[in-house]
């Protein structure tokens, strides 16, 4: 039997929460990571939401993150865990993985990866688009069991910055949400 591997482009890069043998840091091809995926059993509340990241579809783009290779005997508990923490998140699907950017063939076939889509029939949670000011105003103010809202959203940038990534949207969301914040402070 294969093991498994599970891509994190999200809390997954910085907190596992399973067992695994090797951790592969590289990208996959086609989406771009967005805040549009709403969380209220994490970074927020049914009432108010926090903002976490999903994967888009957009053809030229690439999003960089981490690939977690799962031995067969730790497969059944790792999954059980992650389709628990992962269950706002309503497709599961399978892509190619690559390391060199240069390279047309991946480094591993079929990471799984979780993506909250924005069918509000499968998935209600999906917030979607929003004004960076709008996304930063809810982030700076949402907080749930796991935390605030800010905290994801800090830890995704550090957790890049440390595996040489630089995301924009993330870098502009964290920009706003700290004026945000020290604008509230200063109040």
């Amino acid at each position: 039997m294969a093991a498994t591997w599970v891509f994190g482009y999200g809390s997954l890069i910085w907190k596992a929460g399973f067992h695994y043998d090797e951790r592969r840091v590289g990208f996959v091809r086609g989406f771009r990571r967005v805040f549009y995926q709403g969380s209220t059993d994490h970074r927020g509340t049914p009432d108010f939401p926090g903002r976490t990241v999903t994967l888009e579809p957009l053809t030229e783009a690439t999003c960089w993150g981490v690939a977690y290779r799962i031995p067969e005997e730790e497969k059944k508990i790792a999954l059980e865990s992650l389709e628990i923490r992962e269950k706002q998140y309503d497709l599961k699907v399978y892509l190619d993985f690559y390391t060199d950017e240069a390279s047309s063939i991946p480094a591993i076939n079929g990471v799984m990866v979780y993506i909250g889509s924005e069918d509000k029939k499968t998935n209600p949670n999906y917030l979607g688009p929003a004004s960076l000011d709008e996304m930063a105003r809810q982030i700076a103010v949402a907080e749930g069991p796991s935390g605030p809202n800010t905290d994801y959203l800090f830890h995704l940038e550090e957790s890049l910055k440390q595996i040489g990534c630089e995301d924009p949207h993330v870098t502009d969301l964290v920009a706003a949400v700290r004026r945000v914040v020290s604008t509230k402070e200063g109040a």
